[in-house]
């Protein structure tokens, strides 16, 4: 699977896209396929503050819960409530699922990885 070049990457398998001041925020498809099938996403509301490698919610699958970390601190304004009723949706395609869109914090790529840095983590991380 291909990782999207103009995303930003983190060790706990969260992908942050950023444009300006915004940020678009979801998971890996190697998370997804990690957990297998998606049930429930927990998100934060529109307004709410996430701080960077900071918890702001939970994906739970039919195998377990597991804690979403923010890529980056700002403010949640918009949360995608599609995945309230059709988590499977971050199953079917990861890399365009969004989770949150935040209003960045200024500056917020330091300790991102790009998307070959991320392969080469994944694949250390597997062995693979």
């Amino acid at each position: 699977m291909a990782y999207p070049a103009s995303y930003k990457y983190t060790k706990e398998h969260e992908w942050i896209e950023v444009d300006g001041a915004k940020g678009t925020v979801g998971i890996t498809d190697y998370a997804q396929n990690s957990l297998g099938d998606i049930v429930f996403v927990d998100l934060p509301k529109v307004g709410d503050k996430v701080e960077a490698g900071k918890i702001f919610g939970s994906v739970e699958s039919v195998k377990a819960v597991s804690d979403l970390y923010a890529p980056a601190s700002g403010t949640v304004t918009a949360v995608n409530e599609e995945l309230a009723n059709a988590p499977e949706k971050i199953n079917a395609d990861a890399n365009k699922t969004w989770m949150l869109k935040l209003d960045l914090d200024g500056a917020q790529s330091d300790g991102l990885l790009s998307a070959a840095d991320y392969e080469k983590f994944i694949s250390e991380e597997t062995g693979h």
